[in-house]
């Protein structure tokens, strides 16, 4: 089981003797703030992160459970690049819909938006056969 930022929290400060009260005045905070925190309603402010790992002997990696290499892999080129045809088209589609709506859309800008769309559509299959 995953342990939340309030369950580390907790630990932390009953590891160092401090209760939610002395926590709390040294975060400049209320300790119901940190009854909050370690019951995690809401989290600490981000701009306080450090300065609570700080009082609690830790980095804010280790506060926040980041583990090296957790960390998303780059996309390849073709894979961006795929990415991008999918948005264009989508963008398309929307762009026609909404100026159809709003009766802004003259017929041949219709057909030549949905031609691009299409167009990407397409590029972006072609490129997921590979």
């Amino acid at each position: 089981m995953k342990k939340t930022l309030g369950m580390m929290i907790a630990r932390l400060r009953k590891e160092h003797g401090m209760t939610q009260m002395e926590l709390a005045e040294k975060m400049g905070v209320t300790d119901k703030a940190v009854s909050k925190w370690e019951r995690d309603l809401p989290c600490p402010d981000i701009n306080s992160l450090p300065n609570l790992a700080a009082l609690l002997d830790v980095s804010v990696d280790e506060l926040m459970q980041i583990k090296e290499g957790t960390s998303i892999p780059p996309k390849s080129p073709k894979e961006i690049i795929n990415l991008i045809f999918k948005a264009v088209a989508l963008a398309m589609g929307i762009a026609v819909i909404v100026l159809s709506i709003l009766n802004k859309l003259a017929v041949e800008s219709g057909i030549v938006l949905l031609g691009i769309g299409l167009a990407c559509a397409g590029i972006s299959l072609l490129n997921n056969k590979d």
